[in-house]
């Protein structure tokens, strides 16, 4: 039989629920959606836009195409062999790796039915480029608009930013368009800085595969971001998910410093996973070359004041930052530098005969990567693995 308490109970239930059957149901607008429904049916622009593939920056080209421009983001499958493929024959032989993959990306994103692609360039000749693969794609039969970066930089940041939203939406919503700006650059930023805690602990997991699961769900949980706080939140979400892996790291472990050429040294299809190879052999992994240190917060006068003894004068592109992260590198005793560059890349050659001499001074390592279309997989896990060997054994050696 059930007690008196027990019986009060249920029946206090019985009527809560009755009378909230009885009670007319009241929806709560949601504010926020409705403010952004609005605005989206005053300012958005049907039109497909996409970029091309690069590392590991895709959440914040999808905020910037959706939340700036204010038209529809495309985003592209994984590459394949047949996009490089389709890059490399519609190009010259005399024109940097990069070119090739980014006029693969096009091509494939015009075929899935793009209205505009993006070409943001780079600080070197590639910032040059998107004029030569604007003409190389209507050769090709394709018909779309194409955003240049490199147009109108010369009236200033803002003149540049109100020719370029207004070519691709003439009814963009500046101001707005400016906030989300912002909110692109901290997006990048604060990619850059989970990246890198992901580099220096991500080879000593106990578990493998834990911090690539949790980049994922990084990667998906900012595609869903509409404003700084979703951004920041997403953040504090994979920082906590990376500080809770599990890991055996060792007390000196063999430290390895990445720079180079700006498009080769930090995306991985173009590099052939070189992060995760680096991590896989238990290396701490450090790279400063990332879009926030080139472009938000690059000061090249100061780099090259703190490499004074190498550089005199701004060698071109990422040239000071490479020179300067060497450096830097060096002084802090890492066991060995990368120095990953596309086959061909001027200003990257230029730095190998100072990078000889930041090796000989301070008596560090240095493995020099070039990379093309052709550039073998299994030789690069063979060089990697034998300048390992050979930086664990002077480790050994010296301790």
């Amino acid at each position: 039989m059930a007690k008196p308490q027990s019986m009060i109970e249920q029946v206090r239930s019985s009527v809560a629920v009755e009378l909230d059957r009885k009670r007319k149901p009241t929806l709560r607008p949601d504010k926020k959606a409705e403010k952004k429904a609005k605005h989206r049916a005053k300012h958005h622009r049907p039109m497909k836009a996409a970029f091309f593939r690069y590392c590991y920056y895709d959440p914040a080209f999808k905020f910037f195409v959706e939340q700036v421009l204010d038209v529809d983001y495309l985003p592209l499958p994984e590459a394949t062999r047949q996009t490089t493929e389709v890059g490399v024959q519609n190009s010259s032989d005399y024109v940097c790796t990069p070119y090739k993959h980014i006029l693969g990306d096009f091509v494939e994103a015009l075929d899935l039915g793009a209205d505009m692609v993006i070409q943001f360039g780079g600080p070197c000749r590639l910032g040059y480029y998107g004029e030569l693969q604007e003409s190389a794609l209507r050769d090709m039969g394709y018909e779309f608009d194409m955003l240049n970066f490199a147009h109108g930089i010369e009236k200033g940041y803002l003149g540049w930013a109100k020719e370029v939203l207004s070519k691709v939406n003439p009814d963009i919503d500046i101001p707005h368009g400016v906030v989300k700006l912002k909110g692109t650059a901290k997006m990048m930023e604060l990619l850059d800085e989970a990246r890198d805690y992901f580099l220096a602990y991500g080879g000593f997991e106990r578990k493998r595969g834990s911090f690539d699961k949790a980049w994922d769900g990084y990667m998906n949980e900012l595609r869903c971001a509409t404003d700084e706080r979703d951004i920041n939140q997403a953040y504090k979400h994979v920082m906590e998910s990376f500080r809770a892996i599990e890991i055996d790291k060792p007390e000196r472990p063999i430290r390895i410093g990445v720079v180079g050429e700006m498009f080769t040294a930090i995306d991985e299809r173009s590099n052939l996973g070189l992060d995760h190879k680096l991590m896989s052999l238990g290396v701490e992994v450090h790279r400063m070359l990332n879009f926030t240190n080139r472009y938000l917060h690059y000061n090249e006068p100061n780099l090259r004041v703190g490499a004074k003894d190498y550089i005199t004068y701004d060698m071109g592109p990422t040239s000071t930052l490479t020179i300067a992260a060497a450096k830097q590198y060096a002084q802090a005793g890492f066991d060995g530098i990368i120095h990953a560059k596309s086959a061909g890349c001027t200003p990257e050659i230029d730095c190998i005969p100072v990078l000889q001499k930041i090796s000989e001074d301070y008596a560090i390592p240095i493995l020099y990567l070039t990379y093309d279309s052709q550039t073998s997989d299994t030789g690069l896990d063979t060089r990697l693995e034998a300048f390992y060997d050979m930086l664990a054994m002077k480790k050994e050696k010296l301790s």
